[in-house]
């Protein structure tokens, strides 16, 4: 099993994650955070620090179609090991519908 990060992370990225994961698999793109299933030891430490809910574990029906794009992302962009500012409109749009469609970046963050 692991943990995957959905949409809802899109233009909030929130970092709480980020900080307490013991295997530094989170993968950072210009406005969300990734997963990498292969390296995720299924710890579940990070899932109740996202103060938005955007990590499941894969065993949700709802991670399943982020699994795929958890892997892929994971392996363009860099890791991610410290915490950061979330994202300048974060906290209005961490409730938004439809985030992937309106927002999605297949850009890589800045990196550690």
């Amino acid at each position: 099993m692991t943990f995957v990060v959905t949409d809802i992370c899109i233009m909030c990225k929130y970092t709480d994650c980020v900080e307490v994961c013991p295997v530094d698999c989170f993968y950072e793109g210009e406005n969300m955070l990734v997963i990498n299933p292969d390296e995720c030891i299924d710890c579940g430490v990070c899932e109740p620090e996202c103060p938005i809910d955007a990590i499941l574990p894969d065993s949700d029906p709802e991670a399943e179609k982020w699994l795929e794009l958890n892997r892929e992302y994971s392996e363009k962009w860099p890791v991610i090991t410290e915490t950061r500012p979330p994202m300048p409109n974060a906290d209005a749009l961490k409730d938004e519908a439809g985030k992937f469609d309106r927002y999605f970046s297949e850009r890589p963050g800045d990196g550690d």
